[in-house]
């Protein structure tokens, strides 16, 4: 019989916990920590797509998010000083989402911490030992897809 502590699940679960938890402390010493991870995340995507007009739909769209709990999540943005909604030329009913300077240095910020934290999650694994845990990961999703499609 399996013993409680060789779980597959249980060990992913708790190595999640295990990383936002430091992740959460890398952001509160910045000052951050008011910051959720669902305005992280779309703090995230307005940064990353500068090319592109993102609007309240293209969030609702990308984090599958009702349109009331987008409304109340960007209120807050807005409230905080991370995003502005603007008037596009074409149509002045619609309002671009744009990353005010603050919402800019909070992600750049975040993005450092993320590759900090990973440095600190990679110390004392080879290279080896990566693509072998990448390989089981990947296995381990397939594994799921494959039977949750059954």
């Amino acid at each position: 019989m399996r013993q409680f502590n060789e779980s597959v699940g249980i060990e992913v679960r708790t190595l999640n916990n295990m990383i936002f938890r430091t992740l959460f402390a890398y952001e509160a010493s910045r000052g951050v920590d008011e910051v959720t991870v669902m305005h992280g995340w779309i703090i995230g995507f307005i940064y990353e797509n500068p090319s592109r007009e993102i609007f309240q739909k293209d969030i609702e769209a990308e984090f599958s998010i009702a349109k009331s709990t987008v409304t109340g999540i960007l209120k807050l943005m807005e409230k905080k000083g991370y995003i502005v909604r603007e008037s596009v030329e074409r149509d002045a009913r619609l309002k671009k989402l744009v990353l005010t300077q603050k919402g800019r240095e909070l992600h750049e910020g975040t993005v450092k911490n993320l590759d900090k934290l990973e440095k600190n999650i990679r110390e004392g694994i080879s290279d080896d030992e990566l693509q072998l845990f990448f390989r089981l990961v990947h296995q381990m999703k397939l594994n799921l897809e494959d039977h949750n499609e059954r």
